[in-house]
C-alpha cells in the first residue's frame, strides 16, 4: 500500500513523541541511530537532537502532500511504502523522515541528476536547505505550505501542470485500443482517403479542430450562409460543439479532406514547429499518432526539467530553447524580443548551459574547428578554400570577413570554456525551415544584425557598435554589463500565446528522465537533417 494513496489509519503505527522517561527516551535514541543510516538522515536527526519527530498531524500533511503528487508528473514514482506493523518505531520513523525528503527533493530540484544525464549541464540548480526546512515545518505545524512553495510558482509550471493532468485523464479514460494512423502517402486539401476520420478524430480529441453548435433550422439565403460557417476553432476556443460529434465540415463524404481540416492541421503543425502547409505527411502523421498517453510523459518531463532550473533567472537575460529553435530576450523581466535560431545537429548537440554575452563581434572571422576540418573539410581543394575567402594561419584554416563567412556579419562572443556562441550566417534560407538543428553546435540567430543592434542599444554602446561595423574589419565592442545566456531544453513549453506547445524531442533526450519518472520509454521524433553546411 502506498502512503500517497492509503487511509490514514494506514500510518497510524507511526512513531509519536517520546515520553518524558530518560530510559524510553535513551532506547528510541538508540533505535533511531541504529535505523538512520543516510548521511542526510543522521543529519537530519542529529538537527533534532535524535528524537522522534513525526505526530499524527505531520504524518496526515505528508500523506495530503504526496497524494498531490500528480500535480507535478510525479505520480508514478512511490516515496515510500507502509511498513508492517512488526516493523519498530524508529524505522517507522526513518521512512517517514526518508520520504518527505524525497519528495521534497524532487520538488525543489528535480528527482534527476541532470549532470549525471548529460556530459554538459551547468544551467544554475536551486539551492534549498531540505534538512533545515523540513525540521522547521515540523515543529511550526506548516508540512503543507513548505511542500506547496517548493517547486515553480510561475504561471507557465501552473498550465503545464494543469495539461499534464488533463492528459492523465484522457489516457486512463480511454479504453480504446491506441491505433496507430497508417503512413501511406500524402493528404491534401480535396483528396479522398480512408484516413481522414482517424485524423478527425484525433484533431477533435485534442481540440484542434472543434465542431461548433448545431444552428437552428434556417431557409433559403440563411441556410446558404450558415453552410460556409467554419466549422473549426483554435486549442482553448469556448466553442460549444453539438450534440452530434459528426456535424463537422465533411462533405461530401467522410473521407474528404477540406480546407477546415487542413486549417486544423495547420495549427497541429505550428504547435510541433512543422512547416505548416496543411498537408498531412510522415512527420504531421507522427505527430497525430502521439496519443494522451505520449502527451502526459512529455509533460512530465516538462515539468522535470522546470524543477531543475533556478526559481529567480536573470530579469535581463536570453533563453534559447534548443528543442523548439526558438530565442526569447527578456529584459527587466519582460519578453520585448522573440525570432528563430538554428542550433547542433542530433549528432552535434547545442548543450545545456548558462553563459554571458560580453562583446559584440562585427565583420568577424572564423577560425575553423579542427574538428571539421578533419571532417567535412579534410579533402578540399586550394582553390575551394579561396572561393570561400579561407586562409591557412598557423595550422588552422582562417575565413575571412565578408558576406561569404560562415559567422555571417555578427558574432556573440560568450564567455564559456565549450567554444559555444551565438552568430550570423551566411546560410539565412535556413531559417525558413521547420526542422532548425542544422549546426555543428553554436545558434545562429535570425536577422542577426538587427538582433545586435537592439543589444547594442539596450547596452548603451550603439554608436561604438555602428563604427565597428562601418569599419570592414573584424572589430570587437565590449558589453559593459555581461548579458546572461541559458540554452535550455524544453521540447514542451508555454508559447507566446500562452498555450501548452509540444515539438518533437529531437536530441532524444527524454526517455531517460521519463524511464526515471516511472514512465514506458517515451516517443519521440528524431532530427534527421542532411548535410547542409560546415559552419559552427
Amino acid at each position: 500500500m502506498l502512503l500517497a494513496c492509503g487511509p490514514a489509519t494506514a500510518i497510524a503505527g507511526a512513531v509519536q513523541p517520546a515520553p518524558a522517561s530518560g530510559r524510553s527516551q535513551s532506547n528510541i535514541d538508540s533505535r533511531l541511530q541504529t535505523e538512520a543510516k543516510d548521511p542526510v538522515i543522521r543529519q537530519f536527526y542529529a538537527r533534532n537532537g535524535w528524537k522522534p519527530v513525526w505526530t499524527d498531524a505531520a504524518v496526515e500533511a505528508l500523506r495530503q502532500a504526496l497524494s498531490d503528487r500528480a500535480r507535478h508528473g510525479l505520480d508514478k514514482l512511490i516515496f515510500m511504502r507502509v511498513l508492517p506493523a512488526s516493523a519498530n518505531g524508529a524505522a517507522r520513523e526513518v521512512a517517514l523522515t526518508r520520504a518527505a525528503l524525497g519528495y521534497a527533493g524532487a520538488l525543489a530540484h528535480g528527482s534527476v541528476d541532470p549532470q549525471k544525464l548529460h556530459q554538459i549541464y551547468t544551467l544554475p540548480r536551486p539551492q534549498v536547505d531540505l534538512v533545515g526546512g523540513l525540521s522547521d515545518a515540523i515543529k511550526a505545524g506548516s508540512l503543507a505550505t513548505w511542500f506547496a512553495a517548493l517547486p515553480p510558482q510561475d504561471d507557465d509550471y501552473a498550465k503545464l501542470s494543469s495539461a499534464y493532468l488533463d492528459f492523465s485523464r484522457e489516457a486512463r479514460n480511454d479504453s480504446t485500443p491506441d491505433t496507430d494512423i497508417a503512413a501511406s502517402g500524402v493528404i491534401r486539401v480535396g483528396d479522398t482517403d480512408e484516413r481522414v476520420p482517424a485524423i478527425v478524430a484525433q484533431l477533435l480529441e485534442n481540440e484542434y479542430l472543434v465542431p461548433v453548435q448545431a444552428p437552428l433550422p434556417a431557409t433559403g439565403a440563411d441556410a446558404s450562409a450558415l453552410s460556409e460557417r467554419p466549422a473549426v476553432a483554435k486549442l482553448g476556443e469556448t466553442t460549444q460543439p453539438p450534440t452530434d460529434a459528426s456535424q463537422t465540415a465533411l462533405s461530401p463524404s467522410p473521407n474528404f479532406y477540406t480546407q477546415q481540416i487542413a486549417d486544423a492541421v495547420k495549427r497541429l503543425q505550428e504547435d510541433y514547429g512543422i512547416a505548416a502547409d496543411g498537408v498531412v505527411g510522415a512527420i504531421a502523421l507522427e505527430v497525430l499518432n502521439l496519443h494522451s498517453g505520449d502527451r502526459a510523459r512529455a509533460l512530465a518531463v516538462a515539468l522535470e526539467r522546470r524543477r531543475w532550473l533556478a526559481r529567480n533567472p536573470p530579469a535581463t537575460r536570453i533563453d534559447v530553447n534548443l528543442a523548439a529553435a526558438q530565442m526569447r530576450y527578456y529584459r527587466d523581466g519582460k519578453l520585448v524580443d522573440s525570432r528563430k535560431v538554428i542550433v547542433g545537429k542530433p549528432h552535434k548537440a547545442t548543450p545545456q548551459l548558462m553563459a554571458p554575452i560580453f562583446r559584440l563581434v562585427a565583420n568577424p572571422t572564423w577560425t575553423v574547428p579542427k574538428s571539421i576540418e578533419r571532417s567535412e573539410l579534410s579533402r578540399v581543394s586550394a582553390s575551394y578554400l579561396r572561393k570561400r575567402n579561407m586562409v591557412r594561419r598557423k595550422g588552422y584554416i582562417v575565413q575571412l570577413p565578408g558576406a561569404s563567412n560562415a559567422l555571417g556579419l555578427v558574432k556573440f562572443d560568450m564567455s564559456n570554456k565549450y567554444a559555444i556562441y551565438l552568430h550570423d550566417t551566411n546560410s539565412r534560407a535556413l531559417f525558413g525551415r521547420s526542422q532548425r538543428h542544422l549546426s555543428h553546435g553554436c545558434v545562429r540567430v535570425d536577422n542577426a544584425e538587427g538582433f545586435a543592434a537592439l543589444i547594442a542599444q539596450d547596452a548603451g554602446v550603439a554608436a561604438e557598435w555602428q563604427r565597428a561595423k562601418a569599419a570592414r574589419s573584424q572589430t570587437f565592442v565590449k558589453v559593459p554589463q555581461n548579458l546572461p545566456v541559458r540554452l535550455i531544453y524544453q521540447n514542451v513549453f508555454v508559447n507566446d500565446d500562452g498555450r501548452v506547445a509540444f515539438r518533437a524531442d529531437s536530441y532524444d533526450w527524454n526517455s531517460r528522465i521519463s524511464t526515471a519518472l516511472g514512465f514506458p520509454e517515451l516517443s519521440s521524433t528524431i532530427a534527421k537533417p542532411g548535410a547542409v553546411d560546415v559552419s559552427p
